[in-house]
């Protein structure tokens, strides 16, 4: 058997491009004693990949240059030499972009009677939905009557904390790019108000839809939309800070003036709280998380969409255009 792989052939400056990656076909490993032998079924494709892409230093190491890059999957027991896994057993795994892998075990969960669909173990009720359950309520804390803003809300994250803020009483504002991307957060994830980032009066129209301000600001953008945001934040404001996709290509310093000594000075004179977060710092909710998320599902309170791709020689593109904000909802690729 051939197992199909797309590594790392070079580190971008900038916004990445196909030439970054490469295709190879290697053969597959036979499992040793105590490891399995792995059919990869979903990639995600997240956009925390960008930064592994880079030297730089950040919370997860690099991947190697003709590295396999990284990624979450749900895959199938192929072979098994592992007392803990059998034949046919669907299992969440981290093994990147490629068809097979092997595991020794490690990190493998089963997905044993699982509510849905297997793919939403990458999305709504994987890493994205449990990015924004934690991120949104364990740092945000929105309460009842109060305004939650959210960025990127057509986004597999965004989508979800604007849907669990109105859950817990909260009125949810939604920002998103282009006219498309607003009517779907407004009407099929139920937002209250959304507005169009891409406006040129984008910063009105947002204080035109917060009258009384904002109490929660969840963040993964940055930029401009950021600047747009801190006027209207209220006093004991909490702002998760989940990404800032806007500057993942950035390379070198920044263009324009400083803003530290304005922000600053929010941050003392509103007793604002800014936390940046990653989700594994809230593994113990996820039984919770896991629970409550199913029943809102399952009830029709939470919406969620996939964008399924086909075949894993198009993850690059794909990921690309996650990047520039081509996708809807949460973005995966049918491996196999």
């Amino acid at each position: 058997m051939i197992n199909a792989r797309i590594v790392l052939a070079s580190r971008p400056e900038g916004r990445p491009t196909p030439a970054h990656f490469r295709f190879e076909e290697v053969e597959v490993p036979a499992p040793a004693d105590g490891q399995v032998l792995l059919r990869i079924r979903y990639l995600s494709l997240d956009p925390y990949m960008r930064g592994r892409m880079s030297a730089a230093q950040s919370y997860a190491a690099p991947v190697e240059i003709n590295g396999v890059m990284e990624g979450g999957t749900v895959a199938e027991v192929l072979e098994s030499r592992h007392a803990g896994f059998s034949v046919g057993d669907i299992v969440l795994s981290h093994s990147g972009w490629q068809s097979f892998a092997l595991s020794d075990g490690s990190g493998l969960v089963k997905l044993d009677n699982w509510p849905t669909e297997i793919s939403t173990a990458l999305g709504v009720l994987g890493m994205p939905g449990f990015t924004a359950y934690a991120g949104l309520l364990t740092i945000g804390q929105p309460k009842e009557g109060e305004t939650v803003v959210v960025a990127a809300a057509s986004g597999a994250v965004g989508s979800a904390v604007g849907q669990i803020a109105r859950l817990k009483g909260a009125r949810a504002v939604g920002i998103a790019g282009g006219p498309e991307k607003c009517a779907i957060v407004r009407d099929e994830f139920g937002f209250d108000a959304v507005v169009d980032h891409r406006s040129p009066s984008f910063a009105n129209d947002l204080a035109a839809v917060c009258p009384n301000g904002i109490d929660v600001y969840f963040e993964n953008v940055g930029g401009k939309v950021w600047d747009g945001v801190v006027p209207l934040l209220n006093s004991f404001a909490r702002i998760p800070v989940c990404g800032l996709i806007s500057q993942y290509n950035s390379t070198g310093d920044f263009e324009g003036p400083d803003r530290w000594p304005l922000i600053a000075r929010d941050i003392l004179r509103k007793s604002l709280t800014i936390r940046g977060f990653i989700q594994r710092e809230f593994v113990a909710q996820k039984p919770q998380f896991l629970a409550e998320m199913s029943q809102w599902i399952a009830s029709g309170a939470v919406r969620y969409r996939e964008d399924v791709v086909e075949g894993l020689r198009n993850a690059p593109d794909a990921f690309i255009g996650l990047l520039d904000g081509k996708n809807v909802g949460k973005l995966v690729i049918k491996v196999s």
